[in-house]
């Protein structure tokens, strides 16, 4: 494969340091780093960024996460490995992720599952990181950039 263009967040000024500038108002609010790859690697597998597939399962590695876990994201409801904050977590980045798929895009249940682990500044950040990783994916598989070709 071969992309159609240079990354649009480096063809586009501004547009990667504002991104970046982004997750670093989501980091400082204390949402746990896993807890953000995890959903950043979920996203990414509903929408097939092998960009950001590789890029957070990677990370995730790097942060001692094992193998059993990182491979079973996709099956989270139904694997041992997840404590019930990440399943919270996962959840609402299907749910947001997804909005298209149904008629009730983040169902109070889910919400509030969410909301019960994570105080208003890391539930807002939490929000804005599933937010993020989904633009950084619409950018990737619409431009066909390359896994591991960019970093």
């Amino acid at each position: 494969m071969q992309a159609r263009m240079s990354n649009p967040a480096i063809a586009v000024p501004g547009a990667l340091e504002a991104l970046r500038a982004l997750s670093t108002a989501i980091e400082e609010t204390g949402l746990s780093a896993t807890t953000q790859e995890l959903v950043h690697l979920r996203a990414s597998q509903i929408n097939g960024c092998s960009v950001c597939l590789q890029m957070h399962a990677q990370a995730l590695r790097k942060m001692g996460e094992s193998d059993e876990k990182i491979d079973t994201v996709a099956g989270w409801p139904d694997a041992p490995y997840f404590d019930d904050a990440e399943r919270a977590a996962l959840a609402l980045t299907e749910a947001v992720t997804r909005m298209s798929d149904t008629s009730d895009p983040v169902p109070d249940d889910v919400y509030e599952a969410a909301s019960a682990h994570y105080d208003e500044q890391q539930l807002g950040a939490l929000i804005l990181s599933i937010a993020a990783i989904n633009v950084w994916n619409r950018v990737n598989v619409s431009t066909h950039q390359v896994a591991g070709a960019w970093g």
